[in-house]
């Protein structure tokens, strides 16, 4: 496969039905905004914890199927999309996590190890998809489990960071107001 092909030179790509847009288009950002979430994610792998490794390996799977969910204004039933399923999944290892973290008694401060960061920094990028998203959804239409599910991955990245802070031994710095 060739991986130039000079189509896009002029600020055009096509959608998966072949159906060409501008590169600025609300599709588009909303997609690649979700690309750059799953770079971000591949740089924290690995964290040194096999269970969060291959939770993280499965969301990167998931986010190609976002993607691909995106790209397909009018999906046919064997395209891939973002299913109830997909979200249950995150909602688990949200539950599996929270039943080894401390609870949760304020806001936190981004940061901590170096893979607790990187999460924290992809999901925020994760927010900025849905952000996306939910703007290409005003205007075209758009699978509405694939919003959940950025919604429900940012809270799963969330608790992930905490968990990997938490396992690594450090501490959570709250907000001083």
């Amino acid at each position: 496969m060739k991986i130039y092909t000079g189509r896009g030179d002029e600020g055009m790509t096509d959608l998966r039905d072949m159906s060409r847009v501008s590169k600025t288009s609300p599709r588009i950002e909303a997609y690649g905004t979700v690309d750059e979430a799953n770079a971000i994610i591949g740089t924290v792998r690995p964290t040194g914890y096999d269970d969060i490794d291959a939770r993280l390996e499965r969301i990167q799977n998931h986010l190609h199927v976002v993607q691909a969910d995106f790209a397909n204004p009018d999906p046919d039933e064997d395209d891939p999309v973002v299913t109830e399923a997909h979200t249950e999944e995150l909602e688990d290892w949200i539950d599996d996590a929270d039943d080894e973290l401390e609870p949760l008694q304020s806001f936190v401060l981004p940061g901590g190890s170096d893979a607790g960061s990187a999460l924290h920094h992809a999901r925020t990028v994760v927010r900025r998809a849905e952000r996306r998203a939910v703007d290409l959804a005003g205007t075209d239409p758009v699978n509405a489990e694939a919003i959940a599910y950025l919604n429900r991955l940012s809270d799963a990245l969330f608790t992930f960071a905490r968990l990997v802070n938490q396992r690594d031994g450090v501490p959570e710095d709250r907000p001083s107001y």
